[in-house]
């Protein structure tokens, strides 16, 4: 039977409870905490399992990295935490996916240096289809770099920053920032939308969060990858551009 990854998860917001339901429920993982800044009666563990939720004001990363050895850390939290487990990451060569929505450059090239000793993955919006998105956009602007392109990015009505995920695609596409347009409305989970307006016809790339259990699932994926890989700095794109040529080579060698 194959080892499980033991991961450990930072970040219990609504996303962070998402994610580790799927994690916890995954055979290929062992969720071994979850930790948090918000402080907490204890003992508290995430429902319906033994997995313990620890309050980052009782316990540092290093303590818990003793304590609960990890393979793996997953980020749901904010920017400020990268540099509270960095070193610790570095020093002990753990995995880290990141799913932070906006890192300042200085903290992006912080993320880029852990890379030098672990595997890293950062990502404004983990979800599998988002990503694919991306990658298909991207194709299809350097078909048709004439056409139009316009985002349109929903959020739920608390959401008050333009969505990460959304100025990324801008910038995939080299398409100016003014060409996001945000909605914000009830309880919207995510809804990312990509249009290209050519002569006499219309595209549209959407994709959209139904539970933010989508979240989990592509934590996963990008886990499940990311350990294939050699220690070094990866975006999502680089895992499934990774995934694809490996088809395409099985392919020509058929």
């Amino acid at each position: 039977m194959t080892k499980k990854i033991r991961v450990g998860l930072v970040g219990y917001g609504k996303a962070g409870s998402a994610v580790a339901s799927v994690l916890s429920a995954d055979p290929r993982y062992e969720l071994r905490w979850i930790a948090r800044r918000s402080p907490a009666a204890e003992p508290q563990f995430h429902p319906g399992t033994e997995i313990p939720i620890i309050s980052l004001n009782q316990s540092s990363f290093a303590e818990l990295f003793e304590q609960y050895p990890v393979h793996a850390l997953v980020d749901f939290s904010s920017a400020e935490s990268l540099h509270a487990y960095g070193e610790e990451v570095r020093r002990r060569g753990i995995m880290l996916v990141s799913a932070i929505s906006a890192y300042s450059q200085d903290e992006l090239e912080y993320a880029r240096s852990l890379g030098r000793d672990s595997r890293v993955l950062c990502s404004p919006n983990i979800t599998l289809g988002i990503n694919f998105l991306i990658a298909a956009a991207k194709l299809l602007r350097k078909i048709a770099p004439f056409a139009d392109v316009e985002i349109v990015e929903q959020h739920f009505r608390e959401k008050s920053e333009v969505s990460g995920t959304a100025r990324r695609i801008a910038e995939s596409l080299e398409v100016d920032g003014e060409r996001i347009t945000s909605l914000r409305l009830g309880g919207i989970v995510g809804h990312h939308e990509v249009i290209f307006g050519f002569p006499h016809q219309t595209v549209r790339l959407t994709h959209e969060s139904i539970r933010r259990e989508a979240f989990g699932t592509g934590i996963a994926f990008a886990l499940e990858q990311l350990v294939k890989c050699d220690i070094g700095y990866y975006t999502y794109d680089d895992l499934l551009l990774r995934m694809m040529s490996a088809e395409m080579a099985d392919k020509l060698a058929a």
